[in-house]
């Protein structure tokens, strides 16, 4: 047996533990925002009718911190793997992360003013020592990532140095996969959902015979509780929204996830594979017609779900479904055939779009249709 019944204990009481206090701590914070007045209220491509409050990864950001403080203290990351200065990054990461989330619930930043928050979120957890030393060659072997490296400083005698491609493949990957969860943060449940589920299948793989990374597997174990927790009150119609800290928290935490458990970013990959490849294209369909990047819109493959007449929850529950799909897959998938899937979900992504933007514009040329002929009539 792998691992021992008290290992298996203390991996089931990780998420549960993680999750109840998750839901005490959001139902502390929904409080809050609504005795300040930090609600998103319903306008232009918004799901919800009612006011609805923020802060979501404020709440979130709390019970991490907290499920950190308390797993610590009982010595569950005495592994080699969870050091404590990636978990000082961590914190430090998620604290400018809900800090900056919070400014923008409240105040509704704009675009570029946001970016500095994931920035410095990056730079906090670079400067912990997490990094992409190598990637695993699909086709065989290593890349190796860390054998260019610079001096920066020197403090009491000690170099403090830059691995230059591993920390800015780092940068880039952090980013990419905060402005993913970013993006898919249009439906109920839906980032919250598919984080748990990343979450989930990180810790799986970690607990694998090849890997056997059970600190890293806890450490997954009590994000994935947390935004379970915090789903208790996202489910449609949601109670409390993720916010910008919740839904950038959640790409950012599974990145690192994917980094500390050994460049695990084909896994990651797979689950968030869909709503990537969807920022993708309406990032560049946004660019090609002159148009900000981050604007908001609802061209993302959800929303047009929604408008193409898919109900909500079974839109959001579709996402889940495939994000679970493929994430099993990389429990048994090796290398090429990894990329092979990624292909399939970018072909499934590509084509979903088009589809379902062929509807919708149906759907608006009939409508179009029925006005007018409305309209003759009352003549």
């Amino acid at each position: 047996m792998l691992f021992s019944v008290h290992q298996l204990m203390t991996f089931i009481l990780t998420l549960i533990g993680a999750a109840v206090l998750s839901v005490v701590v959001t139902s502390l914070v929904r409080i809050m925002a609504r005795r300040f007045g930090v609600l998103d209220r319903p306008a232009g491509r918004k799901q919800h009718r009612t006011p609805t409050p923020l802060l979501g990864g404020f709440a979130i950001y709390l019970s991490l911190v907290g499920a950190v403080v308390v797993m610590s203290s009982l010595g569950l990351f005495n592994g080699s793997h969870i050091k404590a200065k990636y978990l000082v990054g961590i914190i430090a990461a998620a604290s400018f992360l809900a800090f900056g989330g919070a400014l923008d619930d409240r105040f509704n930043l704009k675009p570029l003013r946001q970016l500095i928050w994931p920035l410095l979120a990056v730079v906090a957890i670079i400067a912990s020592g997490v990094g992409v030393a190598y990637v695993t060659n699909p086709f065989g072997g290593l890349i190796e990532l860390n054998r260019i490296t610079t001096t920066v400083l020197w403090f009491d005698g000690i170099p403090y140095r830059l691995t230059l491609l591993a920390d800015l493949f780092a940068m880039v990957w952090l980013l990419t996969l905060t402005y993913t969860t970013k993006f898919l943060d249009g439906l109920d449940g839906l980032v919250s959902g598919v984080t748990v589920i990343g979450c989930l299948v990180v810790a799986a793989v970690s607990l694998t015979r090849d890997v056997a990374q059970a600190d890293t597997a806890l450490l997954a174990l009590a994000i994935g509780g947390v935004f379970a927790g915090f789903l208790v009150f996202n489910f449609h119609p949601a109670r409390m929204f993720l916010g910008e800290g919740g839904s950038t928290l959640a790409g950012f935490l599974l990145g690192t996830l994917a980094i500390i458990s050994g460049g695990k970013i084909a896994t990651t990959l797979l689950v968030l594979g869909l709503p990537l490849f969807d920022a993708v294209v309406v990032v560049v369909r946004r660019v090609l017609r002159g148009k900000s990047p981050f604007g908001g819109d609802r061209s993302h493959l959800h929303f047009l779900l929604v408008d193409g007449g898919v109900p909500h929850g079974q839109a959001v529950l579709l996402y889940w479904v495939l994000a679970a799909a493929f994430g099993i897959s990389t429990l048994l998938l090796r290398g090429p055939q990894k990329i092979a899937a990624l292909g399939l979900i970018g072909s499934l992504a590509l084509a979903g779009v088009a589809l379902l933007m062929s509807i919708r514009q149906r759907n608006k040329i009939i409508k179009s249709s029925l006005t007018t002929n409305d309209n003759r009539t009352s003549e």
